[in-house]
């Protein structure tokens, strides 16, 4: 049975309104949520990126029942995976049980802030694989030391355990990302809906194990409204992941998605109050083997009104259509 989900975005909401907007998800029956983990938002239209790991302890006190998870964090240049591993590990505890951590290896958009450079893909990927090492160590309890290629562990331990760690789920967009999370993970995490993916994670030992997907929706009732706040806030989704991950700055993806137009947005992310829409969108996801399928709503403004709609119209269409 397919599951649908409410993304907490954190590029386009402050965050007592994330808070708020998902408190009245988990009202309008959303089945669990993600949130995402940035330092600068996409554009500057959007115009928000505060600190995710708040945003969940907050979010974590104020529901009782929605599962929590972030889309994704990089545990290999803003936070040691040994931090990773702490907050991951209190928001767990303080969720009782509902808290996911999903990962990535990182956009140079969020990661630049430190300092450090932006390696080519394979030493991220690298770096990556030793992160999620640390993280799976350090749940298991104990002290860890760990001398590797790239981080160093001195005597950690984590004295707030949680009686369950969380579910680990690593973001895939190739063959090498496929193979990391198969070996890796205890779900897999895309943004596109692309059988193929799901494929080599099966062949790479993530068979049987959770896929969780996510699409931008633009809901108005004026279909206009939605195509114009779809085009100012969401036109850099299109650039893929191998575009996305390398540019290093909102006035970047302005640069680079100066010729999208308001069509070609309207084109790929539904627009509008026809429910039909957002079905037709979000079918190739369940077609292609994704049982959990997070919406992104886009506009921080236009949330409450989104559930609303949500609650009344579109989740009962979906699950009228998908099961």
């Amino acid at each position: 049975m397919v599951q649908i989900g409410y993304t907490m975005m954190t590029e386009q909401a402050g965050p007592r309104d994330l808070v708020d907007h998902l408190v009245g998800a988990e009202e309008a029956g959303f089945d669990f949520s993600v949130a995402s983990d940035h330092y600068f938002p996409w554009l500057r239209s959007q115009g928000h990126s505060p600190y995710v790991w708040s945003v969940l302890g907050a979010a974590a006190q104020a529901t009782e029942r929605i599962p929590l998870m972030t889309y994704v964090t990089c545990p290999t240049f803003r936070y040691h995976p040994a931090v990773v591993a702490q907050k991951a590990a209190t928001v767990q505890v303080l969720s009782g049980g509902r808290f996911r951590l999903g990962l990535g290896a990182g956009e140079n958009l969020n990661e630049h802030v430190v300092g450090g450079g932006w390696p080519s893909v394979d030493v991220r990927h690298e770096m990556l694989e030793e992160a999620v090492e640390i993280i799976r160590a350090l749940f298991a309890g104990g002290h860890v030391n760990h001398r590797g290629t790239h981080f160093d562990v001195e005597s950690a331990r984590l004295w707030d355990l949680p009686d369950d760690p969380p579910p680990i789920g690593i973001a895939v967009s190739g063959e090498q990302s496929c193979t990391l999370a198969g070996h890796l993970a205890d779900l897999v995490i895309a943004t596109e809906p692309k059988a193929s993916l799901l494929d080599a994670f099966d062949r790479h030992g993530g068979s049987g194990k959770p896929r969780v997907g996510q699409l931008p929706v633009c809901w108005d009732p004026d279909r206009d409204t939605a195509v114009k706040r779809a085009h100012a806030q969401f036109r850099w989704f299109g650039g893929g992941w191998k575009v996305n991950s390398e540019l290093p700055h909102p006035d970047a993806f302005e640069a680079a998605t100066q010729f999208v137009t308001q069509d070609d947005v309207a084109a790929s992310i539904p627009c509008g109050d026809d429910p039909d829409d957002f079905v037709e969108a979000v079918r190739p996801y369940a077609e292609a083997g994704f049982g959990e399928i997070a919406l992104v709503q886009i506009g921080g403004e236009s949330q409450p009104e989104y559930l609303d709609w949500s609650r009344k119209t579109l989740l009962p269409a979906l699950r009228d259509a998908l099961g």
